[in-house]
């Protein structure tokens, strides 16, 4: 049974700061038939790395501009796609239809669908509650980690941090979603804060932001909690790769002790950067972060 969906037009995403990047789609993913997902794809086919990024909410891809330039200047290949419900993803306009399964099966089709290898995962926030939970799947196909400020969540409370942002969403059915993200980063031009409202015309875009605080499984019977275990018991014990981790430390959200948490169930993964400005969105201060990552990979001196 078709999903109805609301879809962005177009005109809402020219002249987006720093990012001029064509978008890519699948319109038939197993599973997904009826709607339509993007993802940004730049880089060489052939590269030796691909870079899989993934964003939360309530962004969309457009929050990896800072990150994309760096990645492609060390001959890497980019993939930036955008959860549906957000960004120029198709937009399922019953809450009800946002679940964890739903999600991460959609990562997964993706993946597969376009046969990803030598993955390097960039997670932070819903990228990777979600992402960190797909490796297991595919060992072989992802090699590295860069990984900011998110969480694996197992059924527990993840601190009042999160409570708190969680019961301020719920009081936000119609998110001024640029607002939040100027209030968040306050360097943030009026044209890069339009940017992140661009994918939700009104009210009926946006069940996903709604929605997605919600999902955080922080009770022990909630959907995803017995994946997440596996996927924690995997990066502990099985997981074989490089890590680089970024802390922005002022989160109050999923800032230093979640990420110390997170940090010491990664098999191997060393000393974090750590930023003392930087909040949730590490991404926008993405340059230093991509560049930090490359250099402790070996990628560029």
């Amino acid at each position: 049974m078709a999903i109805e969906a609301k879809r962005t037009p177009d005109t809402y995403f020219e002249s987006l700061p720093d990012f001029d990047y064509g978008p890519n789609y699948v319109e038939d993913l197993q599973g997904y038939e009826s709607l339509r997902i993007h993802y940004v794809d730049e880089g060489p086919k052939e590269a030796n790395h691909v870079f899989l990024c993934l964003h939360g909410q309530p962004s969309w891809s457009y929050l990896y501009r800072k990150m994309i330039p760096v990645f492609l200047e060390a001959g890497g290949r980019v993939l930036a796609p955008d959860w549906l419900g957000f960004g120029r993803s198709d937009k399922p306009v019953d809450d009800a239809v946002y679940t964890y399964d739903f999600h991460r099966n959609m990562l997964l089709r993706f993946v597969e669908r376009l046969d990803l290898q030598n993955i390097t995962l960039v997670c932070q926030d819903w990228g990777g509650i979600l992402g960190l939970s797909v490796p297991m799947e595919s060992p072989k196909r992802f090699k590295r980690l860069i990984v900011m400020n998110t969480a694996i969540p197992q059924g527990r409370s993840l601190g009042e941090g999160f409570a708190a942002w969680k019961a301020f969403a719920a009081t936000q059915p119609d998110m001024d979603v640029g607002g939040l993200m100027q209030r968040s980063m306050p360097a943030l031009s009026d044209a890069e804060a339009a940017a992140f409202s661009a994918p939700f015309p009104d009210m009926s875009y946006k069940a996903g932001v709604r929605r997605f605080p919600d999902m955080v499984m922080i009770e022990p019977d909630m959907q995803g909690v017995e994946t997440s275990k596996r996927a924690a018991e995997w990066w502990a014990t099985d997981w074989q790769g490089e890590s680089f981790m970024a802390v922005g430390l002022a989160d109050p959200v999923l800032g230093g002790p979640v990420m110390d948490a997170l940090r010491s169930n990664i098999r191997g993964c060393p000393q974090p950067m750590l930023i003392e400005e930087a909040g949730h969105f590490v991404q926008e201060w993405g340059e230093p972060v991509a560049r930090a990552a490359l250099k402790a990979f070996g990628d560029i001196q």
